[in-house]
């Protein structure tokens, strides 16, 4: 019994703690995201600007290691028991993708675009921690 209600605490302070951390991360990245709203980063090779000259191309990068909480967890470890969409990690990938992003755009900040944006996902472990780089050639005109 003892065991039981030590899991519904552990239980409850994950979905609890999660929620918010998650709600705060999600602020942050809706903030950030109106910051570089005009720093495009799109996955064509070609929209460079024929009329401008380019002062230089560099190779930025942005990556982030984020985690599930333990509520995730246990919804995760039941949905591969029964089988089926997970649906509690699509706000882990979602997050991780669009910090990668950002983490990419502020390495990038007096770009003007980013070409060829690509991102990789790396599972480690079996612990629901995931690692997103994403990664693109920043171009500069010349002012």
């Amino acid at each position: 019994m003892a065991d039981l209600i030590q899991f519904l605490i552990l239980f409850g302070i994950g979905y609890f703690i999660g929620t918010r951390v998650e709600k705060a991360h999600y602020n942050s990245i809706k903030s950030r995201e109106t910051i570089y709203l005009s720093l495009p980063a799109v996955n064509t090779k070609n929209l460079i600007d024929k009329d401008k000259e380019i002062e230089k191309g560099e190779l930025v990068s942005g990556s982030v290691v984020i985690s599930a909480d333990f509520f995730k967890l246990i919804v995760a470890g039941l949905r591969n028991i029964l089988g089926g969409e997970v649906t509690s990690y699509e706000t882990l990938v979602d997050r991780g993708r669009r910090e990668a992003i950002l983490r990419m755009k502020e390495k990038a900040r007096d770009a003007d675009l980013i070409l060829n944006t690509r991102m990789e996902t790396c599972q480690i472990k079996d612990f629901g921690i995931v690692e997103i780089l994403a990664y693109g050639t920043a171009i500069y005109y010349k002012k």
